[in-house]
């Protein structure tokens, strides 16, 4: 018979295994990314999936992973920034979003959310923050980051060229030289490169195809 554990961690190897997700955080602004194929093993099951969801007009988070674990886990963060902001007038701390989606994947590592996430924006001090936050709710604070099966090459393009005083346009041709090098590299990354840019102005979204 096959115990619960193997089936659990089969099924994490098999569905974090397909995307490249980054992100960059300056002195200024933060820029996430991804590709856009959806996979199922070997099989292409989409070509323009969305795995970057807009939280709030200073807020952005990556998903990869489950589709659905994703959508309910980014809809469940806005709802709770929403209520905090009824109730205090504030929005909430990037902080304090990361940890409680790191409290929740944690709680139900016995029946995980099968996901890795990557959220980033400018805080309530104003200051731009990158979190990563894995399937069990590990947590870490980062300046670059790279997430999914394109993640090796992903991340030595990041090491590379990173540097906290790079301009937008820079930091936004990085982030998409990242992912494009994944796809190069990497089976279950591909189709185009979404890229949004969070400032203290907002959140400006771009696409990029790949030839």
């Amino acid at each position: 018979m096959i115990k619960r554990s193997e089936m659990i961690r089969d099924v994490v190897e098999k569905v974090l295994k397909g995307t490249t997700t980054v992100g960059i955080a300056t002195r200024d602004f933060v820029i996430l990314a991804a590709d856009k194929r959806a996979s199922a093993g070997i099989y292409v099951a989409h070509r323009n999936v969305k795995k970057i969801e807009i939280i709030d007009e200073r807020t952005a988070m990556t998903i990869a992973g489950l589709v659905a674990d994703a959508q309910i886990l980014a809809d469940y963060i806005r709802a709770e920034n929403r209520l905090h902001y009824v109730r205090t007038g504030k929005r909430m701390s990037l902080r304090a979003m990361a940890s409680l989606l790191s409290l929740l994947l944690n709680e139900s590592k016995y029946f995980p959310y099968i996901v890795q996430l990557l959220l980033g924006g400018i805080d309530i001090d104003e200051r731009p923050r990158l979190f990563q936050i894995n399937i069990f709710g590990d947590l870490t604070e980062e300046r670059y980051v790279a997430t999914g099966s394109g993640s090796p090459t992903a991340i030595g393009i990041l090491e590379n060229a990173y540097s906290e005083d790079m301009d937008l346009d820079k930091a936004v041709e990085l982030a998409r030289q990242a992912v494009v090098a994944a796809v190069k590299r990497d089976v279950f990354t591909g189709e185009g490169v979404d890229v949004v840019a969070i400032t203290k102005s907002g959140v400006k979204s771009f696409y990029f195809s790949i030839a």
